[in-house]
């Protein structure tokens, strides 16, 4: 098999084999602990520009197909994992993760140490890195690596938002639609889309750089802030047009959306060490007491000691306090960090949909 290295930023090298398509890519280089849910995971837009290396040893048991695919295409920069699984054993499969990523030019590497990598990430914290199967030459590729830009003051909205409105595919008109939602797409997942939809939700999707007034000349019942990619703080105009759109509709937020609903409100962000990625993360919801099992994929987060008068802390991470939800008191508009869809992951928030619901039913009377 053809060879493959990854060089980190600090200079740690790991030596491979290539996996999926040949040639060079850079990104940040981060873990996700899931042992499921590999294609949802190349698919979300949350990934957008990242190198992500998957935990469980094998992957690729049990193939790729169309119907997991979390948006259009592939979105990660480069895929890292201990060991493929060439012959899927699965009815649904139908093509090898290998061949998935051939097909979409995806480069990756494979048969390193992913305990080590992911060991030396949670130290030193997450870096850029990049895997070539062309070049091993180390002074050469830090060079490419030095030109790649940090994840930090990065704005990854305008690559991954949808270029133009439309009305989600899956919708229909009718009386079960009884909801019309502006969904403002800064990453969006397919799956956050159908649950609306189950929700009784006509939805009509807006790019990320949508203006307050073409939400509000919809008439919307509610207003829905995607997840999405890179730095929240600086997709400024995302943060102005949601300061224009506050107590106007309802509001839900989630994982990029909360963060910058957060910003909106006066709050301010940070970046994480090494982020949360995975489907097993736990958050305690503060006003019930309960736990919720949750998915995540965030490098981000809302610093809970800048939340201003009005917002409060609804839900906090049980692995290192950080904020997983806010509400406000004043106006309907809601968020959290976590991803409530589940796609991949647990179902413990889906109640999450049906307290936007219970919101636009309480702000029509």
């Amino acid at each position: 098999m053809k060879t493959a290295i990854l060089l980190l930023e600090d200079g740690r090298t790991f030596n491979g084999t290539a996996f999926g398509a040949t040639g060079e890519t850079t990104g940040e280089v981060c873990f996700n602990t899931g042992m499921t849910g590999y294609q949802e995971i190349l698919t979300d837009p949350s990934y957008c520009r990242q190198i992500v290396t998957m935990t469980t040893p094998h992957i690729g048991n049990y193939g790729v197909n169309p119907d997991d695919m979390e948006s259009e295409r592939i979105q990660v920069a480069g895929f890292i994992i201990r060991e493929e699984t060439e012959i899927p054993s699965n009815p649904r499969a139908k093509q090898s993760i290998g061949d998935y990523l051939r097909e979409h030019n995806i480069v990756g590497i494979q048969e390193i140490d992913t305990r080590a990598l992911v060991r030396h990430i949670r130290k030193e914290g997450a870096m850029n890195g990049i895997i070539s199967t062309e070049d091993d030459d180390i002074d050469s590729l830090a060079t490419k690596l030095r030109a790649a830009p940090s994840m930090e003051g990065l704005d990854l909205c305008m690559e991954v938002t949808s270029k133009q409105t439309h009305r989600w595919n899956g919708s229909h008109s009718g009386d079960s639609n009884q909801w019309k939602v502006a969904a403002i797409d800064y990453g969006i997942k397919h799956n956050i889309l159908r649950l609306l939809e189950k929700q009784g939700c006509e939805i009509m999707v807006f790019p990320a750089d949508v203006e307050a007034g073409e939400i509000l000349d919809m008439n919307p019942d509610g207003i829905f802030l995607s997840n999405g990619p890179g730095d929240p703080a600086a997709v400024t105009y995302a943060i102005d047009t949601l300061k224009k759109l506050l107590g106007k509709r309802p509001i839900f937020g989630i994982c990029l959306g909360h963060q910058l609903l957060a910003l909106a409100l006066g709050a301010r962000t940070f970046k994480l060490k090494f982020g949360h990625r995975g489907i097993n993360h736990p958050v305690q919801n503060l006003a019930s007491e309960t736990v919720e099992i949750t998915c995540q994929n965030h490098g981000f987060a809302v610093d809970g000691d800048t939340m201003p008068a009005g917002v409060e802390i609804t839900h906090m991470n049980l692995n290192d306090n950080t904020v997983e939800g806010l509400r406000c008191t004043d106006i309907p508009a809601f968020s959290v960090q976590y991803h409530p869809e589940a796609s991949p992951g647990p179902h413990d928030s889906h109640y999450l949909f049906n307290q936007f619901i219970s919101m636009m039913k309480d702000f029509q009377k």
